[in-house]
């Protein structure tokens, strides 16, 4: 090896075929790594917990079960809810850091595992035998070198056998090798079975928070107008960004029923009554469907209430255009 390297040695060179494997071997070999690695950074984003459940996975043990930190958001938001008032309390956040739970979990088993598995099983099986290979090739080389250095036809004749020796072990475990490496054509579907499966449980975590937060922007949808745009009333936010404080929305539940009744007093007497008002909207909204009207943020438009329309409703009225409006992207205008 050593003689190879100074230059002062002939070399056994693969066929291009066994070449090809290796450099695909190793090819994958890099990304799966990068990809497994980058994957646990994006499940778990904290360096620290990484090694812990890295330390405990060594010592086969099982880490110690800890809230993630949507879950720890959302049980401080439960808590400053009941300390406003039994009712109040806000689950969203917390629902949400369960999905995240779930997410890591299902990513570890469908994902992260076979990856891990190629890895520390199928790849180094493969660098056993190409380390195998290479000193099959060396025991080769090194025989051809003493078979052309022989003068005695004794020696020569022993050289020339043991040539015939390695030569035989060198094409079987190249046979071995390259058996072995044609299976990350295999490894590569696999992997790809893998991913399909991370795609589908990010799907469903994203579906999830989704869903939730729908369910939290129709709670915010019920609380006054007033405490969804007192800190940001000219700002074309819509109120489905839950730009709102967590808590406030909380509390809101507990404070006087005198203040709620002075906000929804106009809205409470438009809908008693036959007429109709102007109204600045405060937020832009996009219509759900035909019978909905879309809004942008600072226009002004008639608003009026029919018999039995929902509470949370008006209709509203913008030139030819009229559809239903939700009260909370209105402001009443005198």
């Amino acid at each position: 090896f050593t003689e190879e390297k100074l230059g002062q040695a002939e070399k056994t060179e693969l066929d291009a075929h066994l070449e090809n494997l290796l450099s695909k071997a190793e090819c994958t070999k890099l990304w799966t790594e990068k990809i497994m690695k980058q994957t646990e950074v994006l499940l778990q984003p904290n360096p620290n917990a990484r090694i812990e459940e890295f330390v405990y996975e060594k010592l086969d043990r099982k880490a110690p079960s800890r809230m993630n930190n949507p879950e720890l958001l959302g049980q401080y938001m439960i808590d400053a809810g009941n300390e406003f008032g039994p009712g109040t309390a806000y689950e969203t956040q917390k629902r949400i850091g369960t999905a995240d739970r779930e997410l890591i979990q299902t990513s570890a088993i469908n994902f992260l595992t076979p990856l891990r598995n190629f890895i520390e099983g199928d790849y180094k099986t493969i660098t056993k035998e190409r380390k195998l290979l290479q000193n099959k090739r060396l025991d080769l080389d090194a025989a051809k070198t003493r078979l052309k250095k022989a003068k005695v036809a004794e020696a020569r004749a022993a050289s020339e056998q043991e040539v015939r020796i390695t030569q035989s072990e060198f094409d079987r475990q190249a046979e071995i090798t390259r058996l072995l490496l044609e299976g990350i054509s295999s490894t590569h579907a696999h992997h790809l079975r893998c991913l399909n499966d991370f795609v589908e449980a990010q799907m469903t975590y994203y579906a999830q928070c989704y869903q939730y937060m729908l369910d939290l922007q129709k709670q915010l949808g019920s609380f006054p107008s007033t405490f969804l745009s007192n800190n940001n009333q000219s700002s074309s936010t819509p109120v489905q960004s839950v730009s709102s404080p967590s808590v406030l929305a909380s509390a809101s539940a507990s404070l006087p029923s005198v203040s709620n009744s002075i906000v929804t007093s106009g809205i409470s007497e438009l809908k008693s009554s036959s007429g109709n008002r102007k109204a600045r909207v405060l937020y832009d909204y996009d219509a759900a469907n035909s019978s909905e009207l879309s809004l942008l943020a600072d226009e002004v438009i008639t608003v009026y209430s029919i018999p039995g329309m929902d509470s949370d409703w008006l209709m509203g009225e913008r030139g030819n255009q009229k559809g239903k409006v939700p009260i909370t992207y209105l402001e009443l205008l005198n």
